[in-house]
């Protein structure tokens, strides 16, 4: 497994080996001792999958109680990756980092606590999993505007083609979100 920082310290590229043949192929999506390896957590709370087709964008999502650290992975079809500095002591706060992440690619992407999240789905369909470090908190989940100017996501796609939730619809600017200290 190659470990790489992205352009958020803090925020890491995970690429595992994939092993294709002509039946097709094999990756190993955890190894405990790897992922320790590379620094990240020993225990996970909770493994979360979600089906999407395309133009759908989910996010930007994050919980301040319970905060959890992500590590996120696709299964099938192709998605962009979206990580925001949402830690207000940090010298980064607000900025992001985007990387494609795909059914073939090996590519992981570990986000630490204290960062948003969100993808879009750029294939037909895509099979989006990730591990997470502490259980679901409605209470502590909040959402940051995915199209919010300040944060300045260039997502590939037009705005009015993109589908999202109605909650992710209503997510809060970054100037008036709450984050992290």
């Amino acid at each position: 497994m190659k470990v790489a920082e992205t352009s958020l310290p803090g925020v890491l590229l995970l690429t595992t080996a994939v092993y294709r043949d002509d039946r097709g192929a094999f990756l190993e999506s955890f190894n405990q001792r790897r992922m320790s390896e590379a620094g990240l957590p020993a225990q996970w709370a909770q493994d979360n999958f979600s089906f999407s087709k395309k133009n759908v964008l989910r996010g930007i999502h994050y919980q301040t109680i319970q905060p959890q650290g992500k590590l996120v992975w696709v299964a099938h079809g192709t998605v962009l990756d979206v990580a925001v500095d949402l830690r207000r002591s940090s010298p980064y706060f607000g900025r992001h980092v985007a990387v494609e992440l795909s059914g073939t690619s090996g590519n992981m992407l570990w986000i630490p606590i204290g960062f948003g999240h969100g993808f879009l789905v750029l294939s037909e369909t895509a099979g989006f999993a990730y591990k997470v470090t502490d259980y679901y908190c409605a209470a502590g989940e909040h959402t940051l505007a995915w199209n919010d100017p300040e944060v300045g996501i260039a997502w590939p796609v037009a705005a009015e083609d993109i589908l999202v939730s109605e909650k992710d619809g209503k997510g809060a600017r970054l100037r008036e979100a709450e984050v992290f200290p």
